[in-house]
Parts: structure tokens; sequence; C-alpha cells
């Protein structure tokens, strides 16, 4: 197979690029980035000079560019986008632009080329909160903040393309992704740092928030089975079954970094601050994924990354 991986210098999306590669000798990837502060090739290094691999630095957005690269491959994965909720309370505009007119523009040279698959890589904050159960993908949307809002729009978009193109357009919605590679302004990452040198960590609210955690790996083999085995058409919920409140997050990475819980912030909460997550992954259980790392297991190998 050959694929577009948009947005492959991310977090994510070079975790992606990477496992594909490893996984799928045969497999050619081009990965298209504009290289945002949030993208870096640095995160490539591994794979930039490996022969089934091309680079090019680019925005979605321009679509002369993303017609020459669609005109030769099988199938298209959307990771770009702009993705902290934080800078979208700030500042919605370049979410509206990347996560709705990007995958506008993509759709539509996929559409024009005749795609094979179109995997729009999406997440569970466009369902909103909820405080009891699990959301399924048939759940109507509720997005509470800019930045799920765009990502809500852009799964709207792809969907329509869907039914009035027949294009062949799949859907996930993954949990909260912890891995090498993340952009320091997470949660995760910016703890780890924050614990090894003795920062304060800045906890919103009392830390009850729940998020249902995954290890970056396991949603990418996820994504993997998706993209090849998924029904053209279907959204899959993408879920580990792990939650966590921010505050039992924020302890497991002190005893992982053996720093003092007195370096716990308490600090006013965010606007609109989603109090739980929680997804139904039956429909990829089907498809029969599971994951392989526990959060222990994960949070090992993540501060080991972030600290090394």
């Amino acid at each position: 197979m050959r694929i577009l991986v948009t947005g492959g210098a991310g977090f994510i999306g070079s975790n992606f690029v990477q496992y594909v590669l490893n996984e799928h000798k045969k497999d050619e990837i081009v990965t298209l980035d504009s290289l945002t502060y949030a993208g870096s090739k640095n995160n490539l290094e591994n794979v930039l000079d490996d022969p089934r691999h091309r680079f090019v630095e680019g925005d979605i957005r321009n679509l002369d560019l993303v017609m020459d690269l669609v005109d030769d491959v099988d199938a298209i994965v959307n990771f770009a986008a702009e993705s902290h909720v934080d800078r979208s309370i700030e500042g919605a505009k370049p979410f509206v632009t990347t996560n709705i007119q990007g995958t506008q523009t993509l759709l539509d040279a996929a559409k024009k080329v005749g795609i094979d698959r179109f995997l729009q890589i999406s997440t569970d904050e466009v369902y909103g909160q909820i405080l009891d159960g699990k959301f399924s993908e048939d759940d109507r949307l509720n997005p509470r903040n800019p930045y799920s809002a765009t990502k809500a729009g852009a799964d709207l978009l792809a969907q329509s393309f869907q039914t009035t193109h027949d294009l062949p357009v799949l859907i996930t919605r993954t949990c909260n992704n912890f891995g090498p590679r993340q952009h320091s302004e997470k949660l995760i990452p910016k703890f780890v740092h924050n614990a090894a040198a003795g920062e304060a960590l800045p906890v919103y609210g009392d830390g009850s928030n729940i998020r249902e955690w995954i290890y970056v790996e396991d949603n990418c083999r996820a994504l993997d089975v998706v993209l090849r085995e998924g029904n053209a058409g279907e959204i899959y919920n993408i879920g580990s079954k792990i939650e966590k409140t921010n505050l039992e997050v924020t302890e497991a990475i002190l005893d992982a970094v053996g720093a003092s819980s007195d370096l716990i912030e308490f600090v006013n909460d965010r606007a609109g601050h989603d109090q739980r997550y929680a997804l139904n992954c039956e429909k990829l259980d089907k498809l029969g994924w599971e994951p392989k790392y526990t959060f222990e297991q994960g949070l090992e190998q993540t501060v080991d990354y972030y600290l090394n």
C-alpha cells in the first residue's frame, strides 16, 4: 500500500509512520507536514533515509501540492490538525482553517483521484463529556471547546463525502495518547520535565477530571487495523479501558520520576473543562485488536524517553 500521511512529523503521526514502515515491508509512505511548532523532522529521523519513505514540507490547505501527492498513493491518513485545547480557547482561527479547511482540501483531492481509503483521525472529545457509561460511535456530537468543535466539523465533512460522493472514508476517535515524541505542552511530557527539574506540576481544578489513556504504539496498531480491515463509511472508537483522574496520572509521574508530591500545584480550572471521557470500542474489538500495554508499562517507557 502507498500511503499519504498528513501531519506525519507530529506526535502520533510520526509514531504511525514508523510503525507502518516497520510492520509492512512492502508499504511506501509520503509524509506531508508543514512543520509548525508541534511538528519536527527530528521525529522522523529513523526513517528519513528509508527508500520507502519520502518527506514533503507543505500545507494540507495547498490544493496543488496535495493533488500532486495524492495522484500516486492508495490511501490518505489525515493526522494534520491543531490539537491543543488551551490554544484553541485563546484563538480558534488556526483550528478552523487547518482542521476544517485542510480536511476539505484533502477530501476534494481524494475525490478527484478516486482514492481507495481515506482515514480521518479524530478524537473522543467530539462527543463532549460523559459522567456515566461510555460513548458509542452513533452517539450525538457535543463538542465543548473550539478544538473539539473543529474536529467534529471535519468528521461531519468527511462523512458527507462518503454519502454524497461515495468516497471510502473511515473515521477513528481515539482517547488520550501518551508516549515518545509528544509535544512538551501536553500533560504527561510537561509533568515529567517539571518533576525532573523540581518545578511545580499545575493541576487544573481539583484534578478529578477523568481521561482514558492509551499508549501511542497501541493506538498506531489500532489505526493500522482500521485502515486495512475497517468498513468504509464506519466510525471506530479507539480506547484502552484505562481510566484515570488527572491527579492519579500526576501522582504516577511523580512516583516514576522519584519526585515529591509537594510539587503538585492546584490551579484555576480550564474554561469548559470536560469532566470525563470514556469510549465503547466493541466495533474495534470485532476487528481483532486489543491493547498490549498497561498504563504502567507505557508510562515507564515514556518517562525513560523524556529523561534520556
